[in-house]
């Protein structure tokens, strides 16, 4: 990798980067509660003002974005170093909402699944276009964090319509973070964070994922158990179906192949790189924020990442 390039710098704990068709990368800054918009040359507007804790961003039928909202948190503000530290005092839950770029319109799609309510969404990924009959999408809920006690973390498709939501995978106790596709849409990757291990679960159906038996906490299969004290954050599969997570302590971007195998490590001045997106007419540049020193960073990648549904 070479020609890293800060694109846009002093965001407010960027992440969920979205690249748009011009060039733009849509963000959301999760401290600020708003999502923005960073021009090639790296200006920076506002999108959207959905406070809370807006996190995960995809880009859905309709040309709307999708967007996983957290409900908030407190903040650890040092210089150099803004980091979520709890559950924000005035959290009422967590929410799935979609924003018209144009306008900024926000309208909420889910606040549950059944009686239970979304604790934290985080990370969002659709379905490949005619895979199912209805256009869908999984998402994470890494869960909040309290001073004596945590959520468990979830895993959940919904339709785009906001006509259904299916919890599909439960608990997953260090909290469910980044998630994706393999190529053909068949498998289902979840980033865990606080165990620094990779899962993987075959897709067969809108919200139903093949389950292994006990001693899987929650059905799925570890594909990688990464070394030392490592927190995993979002992920992107590249064309090839390797897997690239942003690895939290450790600064860095990992590349896992679907095998389990550690193909690679790209280290950053940060200790939370949180997201990688790919875009440019190759999907040969990746988008990556650092995000406790608020920068979005622009660098060639030495594979092209995957098309994702809708652009």
């Amino acid at each position: 990798m070479t020609d890293d390039r800060v694109m846009a710098e002093g965001l407010r704990f960027p992440e969920g980067p979205v690249v748009m068709e011009d060039g733009a990368v849509a963000l959301v800054e999760i401290e600020a509660g708003v999502i923005s918009r960073i021009a090639p040359d790296g200006a920076r507007s506002i999108l959207a003002e959905p406070g809370g804790g807006p996190n995960g961003l995809a880009r859905g039928p309709g040309g709307q974005l999708f967007l996983c909202n957290n409900g908030g948190f407190t903040w650890h503000d040092a210089p150099g170093c803004l980091r979520p530290s709890g559950q924000a005092s005035d959290y009422k839950g967590g929410r799935i909402e979609t924003v018209d770029p144009r306008d900024g319109t926000v309208r909420r799609l889910y606040e549950g699944c059944g009686e239970h309510r979304l604790r934290g969404p985080n990370d969002i990924v659709f379905d490949n276009p005619g895979r199912f009959p209805v256009p869908g999408f999984w998402f994470s809920d890494l869960g909040k964090v309290r001073a004596r006690d945590r959520d468990h973390g979830a895993v959940y498709w919904a339709a785009a319509d906001g006509s259904a939501i299916i919890e599909a995978a439960l608990p997953i106790a260090g909290g469910a973070n980044g998630i994706g596709l393999s190529p053909d849409g068949r498998t289902l990757y979840v980033a865990e964070t606080e165990s620094g291990r990779l899962w993987s679960w075959e897709i067969t159906g809108p919200g139903e994922l093949r389950k292994d038996p006990w001693p899987s906490p929650h059905g799925g299969r570890m594909l990688c158990d990464l070394p030392g004290f490592t927190r995993l954050d979002s992920l992107a599969v590249t064309e090839a179906g390797n897997i690239c997570v942003a690895t939290l302590v450790t600064g860095e971007i990992t590349t896992i192949a679907p095998d389990g195998r550690i193909l690679g490590r790209v280290k950053y001045p940060d200790p939370m790189v949180t997201n990688i997106a790919f875009g440019g007419a190759d999907r040969r540049t990746a988008y990556i924020t650092l995000s406790s020193t608020g920068k979005l960073v622009e660098a060639a990648w030495d594979e092209p990442g995957l098309a994702l549904a809708y652009g």
